[in-house]
């Protein structure tokens, strides 16, 4: 998405220079250089005398798109860096946050596409999407989204990037039928077609064969025969070389790959220059024609000592130039690609380690889909609105449903338990029956004392101590631990924590029907009051002897004493 896209800005910037300053200087200096093709030095003497001349006039918003011509017409990368420098510094001095975000994009995009520096170009990204976070400006958004998707896609996260890049398509396409400008026209055709292009790598590594094809024809469709289209048209050949390869149609995939080299290297796509000699040496080798297929295999070796970068998907590229050569007994260079391999594995697993937690971290996905829908509601905001009510008010009265039964069985716990307190209070709060039946051999006597403790033990709540347990008890009540133990599992009929708990929640059960003072309790402090150290503790053990969660009892018994007032007066 380079090509020509130093020409797109804000809408509102871009109808100033052509709507009201037709006739400006700056329109005038820019109309001389606009038609030349990118990286064409000749537009330099025109951009220099735009630059100088915004430079004069404090217009920082025409040096911006100055130093953004630089950009494009240079044809030395690191000046394309140089000038994409100067236009942050030019953006900011006009504190247009809309300028400030496209800035930093097209630097990124000047590292991804002529260096495929992905973290610096990952940096750039990030800084660009917190100025566009707020835009009103939606290509600009759309720009963030497709490189962001570009890097996911690099980071083999194919299936968000995917979604990034429907959501472009739809976005692109709808632009190219749209009335604008014809270079408006032209840079969303540019985003329509690599948002395709990139979408059909998804659609490949996810093993979605078919959905990739459909693409590639509607690629090559939507290209047609316009030069200016040529590298888009050179990406859709490599797709369809790549598809006829996994085809197994080795013939077809070499024409269609070949084919696209020309506009590829045009482009300085280095990157996917590399993906089309792989392939057309797959398909050499398909054909059992092992000596053109390393041949290409070697031009991939080339590009990579010369930019020290490779796509993860062309690392077998190595693989099977080693095993060539361990065929061939060439123990050199068998040595030297296996060193070569090993660089492109460090550079590769350095991408990842970086890139992989920054963009997770700074770029969090669910800000993206939410920025995502809101431009998508923004194309079809009657149709989303409809079918959003009618979602919200199917769980509404879903959400009612469950609340009706939820109070229902709520309502009903709670008269359980009330009559249970109404009925017998003393068992209430006892809960746990005292049998008087010998059990197991015990001595009776000292059975009948350590009882008669316990009673006591209950009938002064010593049991709502902090921190009680079971050696605790022993100690106070002169006995040990293990004969403790057995005492209550025998004539209590359950274990030390079990009866412990129920003398507990019993108590509080007691204290918030006869003393609506307790109600005001928060639930750590009903908690706390009868020695229950934990808030959730507390209210599963409510729940599990009561069977109601304790902040519903108390709106119950709250209601209840409302309603017995309101029928006293």
């Amino acid at each position: 998405m380079i090509k020509k896209l130093v020409f797109t800005l804000s809408v509102t910037f871009f109808k100033l220079i052509f709507s009201q300053e037709v006739y400006s200087d700056y329109y005038k200096l820019r109309v001389g250089y606009e038609n030349l093709e990118e990286n064409n030095n000749k537009a330099f003497p025109l951009i220099q005398l735009y630059i100088d001349k915004a430079k004069k006039e404090r217009n920082y918003e025409k040096l911006f798109q100055g130093y953004k011509d630089g950009i494009f017409y240079s044809s030395l990368n690191d000046q394309k860096v140089q000038y994409a420098d100067s236009a942050i510094w030019a953006a900011k001095l006009s504190e247009n946050k809309d300028l400030i975000g496209t800035a930093y994009l097209d630097k990124g995009v000047v590292y991804y596409y002529y260096f495929k520096k992905y973290q610096y170009a990952l940096n750039e990204y990030l800084i660009a999407y917190q100025y566009s976070k707020n835009t009103k400006n939606d290509f600009l958004k759309y720009q963030n989204l497709y490189h962001i998707g570009v890097v996911k896609s690099y980071l083999g996260y194919y299936e968000e990037a995917l979604s990034l890049f429907k959501n472009c398509i739809t976005y692109y396409h709808s632009k190219t039928k749209a009335d604008l400008h014809p270079n408006e026209i032209y840079n969303n055709k540019k985003g329509y077609l690599n948002s395709v292009h990139q979408a059909i790598i998804c659609y490949r590594n996810l093993g979605q064969f078919k959905k990739a094809d459909s693409l590639i024809r509607v690629g090559f469709s939507d290209v047609g025969t316009d030069k200016n289209y040529n590298q888009e048209k050179g990406y859709f050949l490599i797709c369809k070389g790549i598809s006829d390869y996994q085809k197994k149609l080795y013939s077809p995939a070499i024409n269609y790959l070949n084919q696209s080299v020309s506009s590829i290297k045009i482009g300085r796509d280095f990157a996917w220059l590399s993906m089309g000699y792989f392939y057309i040496g797959k398909s050499y080798l398909g054909l059992k024609n092992d000596v053109e297929s390393v041949l290409y295999f070697t031009k991939v070796d080339s590009i990579f000592q010369k930019h020290q970068f490779v796509l993860p998907e062309l690392r077998e590229n190595y693989e099977l130039l080693i095993k060539y050569y361990k065929q061939k007994n060439d123990e050199g260079k068998q040595l030297y690609f296996t060193g070569q391999l090993l660089k492109v594995d460090s550079i590769i697993s350095k991408d990842f380690v970086y890139l992989s937690p920054k963009i997770h971290k700074e770029y969090d996905t669910t800000m993206l889909l939410d920025e995502k829908n809101k431009l998508e509601k923004a194309n079809s905001r009657g149709e989303y609105m409809i079918i959003g009510l009618l979602f919200l008010a199917i769980i509404l009265i879903i959400l009612l449903i469950i609340r009706y039964k939820m109070g229902k069985d709520i309502q009903q716990k709670y008269r359980v338990l009330e009559e249970k307190f109404v009925m017998d209070q003393e068992e209430a709060e006892k809960s746990i029956l005292i049998s008087n039946e010998k059990k197991s051999g015990l001595d009776e006597n000292k059975v009948e004392e350590l009882l008669g403790k316990l009673r006591i033990f209950e009938d002064k709540k010593e049991f709502i101590q902090k921190g009680l347990t079971i050696n605790k008890l022993a100690l106070q009540l002169g006995t040990n631990s293990n004969y403790l133990s057995q005492v209550i599992n025998e004539y209590k009929g359950v274990n030390f924590n079990k009866y412990l708990s129920e003398l507990r929640i019993n108590y509080i059960t007691v204290l918030l029907f006869e003393n609506k003072e307790y109600l005001k309790y928060s639930i750590e402090s009903l908690a706390k009051e009868c020695g229950i150290a934990s808030r959730q503790n507390f209210s599963d053990l409510f729940y599990e002897i009561n069977g109601i969660r304790p902040t519903d009892f108390i709106k119950k018994r709250k209601q209840e004493m409302d309603n017995k007032i309101a029928y006293e007066h």
